[in-house]
């Protein structure tokens, strides 16, 4: 890794720790530059604008469970093991960034077209309609149910997402070693769902 690329890197996970925690319009080049352990001048020769910065942090993230998610929707593997294998890749990924889920959730409510120009602009949304093509295509063949495209984003993300956004409300009313992680229970109970309302 070069030295530009160790600053680069060094400066997108600084951003991303404060973008998750404090969200994007809370957080100033300033704060940036304070995080990463340099002057606000330098972190202009690598990022001029936060813009670019967000776009930076969102590709660093997303990028990383998107393509996984297609590429486990396409294989051979039978449906159910899909969904346990695409659970897993989401849990790996909000266990390792657990201020990731309301994150998304305060952009979206924050200014939608931002975040949704990022994704056009990184090429995320054509990565999601290649897996609405890979859903809708199994179901037309009779593989899945056929449940609207809705239904399915809104059962999935709701019961992936509210455990990790309801933050430490479960471990205070039920006990829990690692409040940011749901147990693995839960999983199970998320795989159950989605495979009840999919798999005829």
């Amino acid at each position: 890794m070069t030295e530009n690329t160790d600053q680069e890197h060094r400066i997108i996970e600084a951003a991303q720790r404060l973008f998750t925690q404090k969200g994007f319009a809370e957080t100033s080049m300033s704060d940036i530059a304070a995080e990463a352990g340099m002057n606000r001048s330098a972190l202009h020769y690598y990022f001029r604008t936060k813009d670019r910065m967000f776009q930076a942090v969102f590709g660093n993230i997303i990028m990383t469970v998107v393509p996984a998610v297609h590429d486990i929707l396409v294989s051979d593997s039978p449906f159910e093991d899909k969904i346990s294998r695409v659970v897993d890749t989401y849990m790996k990924i909000f266990s390792e960034n657990p201020y990731l889920p309301s994150f998304i959730l305060n952009e979206t409510r924050r200014d939608r077209e931002h975040l949704l120009s990022t994704a056009r602009a990184l090429g995320i949304a054509e990565y999601g309609n290649m897996i609405i093509h890979d859903i809708s295509s199994e179901m037309e063949k009779g593989h899945l149910k056929t449940v609207p495209l809705k239904v399915v984003f809104n059962t999935f993300y709701g019961l992936l997402l509210f455990p990790y956004l309801s933050g430490n409300l479960g471990s205070v009313i039920f006990g829990s070693d690692r409040p940011d992680d749901p147990s693995p229970a839960w999983r199970d109970t998320i795989i159950s769902q989605m495979t009840h309302l999919l798999i005829p």
